[in-house]
């Protein structure tokens, strides 16, 4: 017998909002309390509790780091496809990598949720560079959209932006069981590495980047968030380095040693 459905209360909410701030930094504003109500109510009846008090009780309690990384992935927004904000793409094919010289060219798409745009990076740089040696990494809050992103699979409808002479060089189409999906080619499967990772942390194992996407995460945290995360971006950038953020955020006033090269675009200047 199901059990009855209960409203999220002030009090759960507030300690659901501490939580998810702590594991990711970001703040459920007040308007937020129906959506997050909605995505962890499937968790209540797996557990079979009837009260989000419980729930937030097992998140808190020892040993239950499995749970919490659900919580973090259903609370994530994650909203993305393949050659988002075209114009980057363009720039990076016509301008910033056939001046590159150093060899790898190491590129980070930072937040990269389900993989599109780091596959759409994928095929930018074997096209562009061709034979020539490139590295790709690929990081996600979510261990679910890492998973994801790992896997290559993706919705016919996710296509509307990807160039035609992409699609037939890059993609296999699903039949069966898997029609209405493509698959990105094996080979460029192989050549991204996908990691969870919070942009809060550091992450010297990463190495250092040549360009890094940050696009459309900053708009989720408020200027002391946002000049922690783009801190720990720079760390991991070489001098001169290309960062691309969303084009409707901005990093003005965070006091960084980042040169603004066109809107959205900065290179390092240390």
């Amino acid at each position: 017998m199901p059990l009855p459905e209960t409203t999220l209360g002030a009090q759960a909410f507030g300690r659901l909002q501490r939580f998810f701030f702590e594991a990711s930094g970001i703040t459920l504003a007040a308007h937020k309390q129906a959506l997050v109500e909605g995505r962890l109510r499937k968790r209540l009846s797996h557990h079979g509790m009837e009260d989000f008090d419980r729930y937030c009780d097992l998140l808190l309690s020892p040993g239950s780091a499995e749970e919490r990384q659900r919580a973090v992935d259903l609370l994530t927004t994650n909203e993305t496809y393949f050659f988002r904000e075209p114009d980057h793409f363009t720039r990076l094919a016509e301008d910033i990598l056939p001046e590159l010289t150093r060899r790898p060219v190491r590129v980070w798409s930072a937040a990269c949720s389900s993989g599109e745009e780091c596959y759409s990076l994928a095929m930018l740089l074997d096209d562009v560079l061709a034979d020539e040696r490139w590295e790709l990494i690929g990081c996600d809050l979510s261990a679910t959209m890492v998973r994801h992103a790992q896997r290559g699979l993706y919705r016919l409808q996710r296509l509307e932006r990807l160039p035609s002479r992409y699609l037939k060089r890059y993609c296999r189409r699903g039949t069966g069981p898997y029609q209405g999906h493509l698959l990105i080619d094996r080979a460029l499967r192989q050549r991204a590495r996908f990691l969870r990772h919070n942009l809060f942390d550091e992450a010297p194992e990463l190495g250092r980047f040549d360009i890094v996407f940050l696009r459309n995460v900053l708009i989720y945290f408020d200027a002391e968030g946002k000049r922690a995360i783009v801190r720990r971006v720079i760390e991991r950038m070489n001098p001169g380095g290309w960062l691309f953020i969303g084009l409707s955020e901005s990093l003005q006033g965070l006091g960084l040693p980042l040169r603004r090269v066109e809107s959205s675009i900065y290179r390092l200047v240390r």
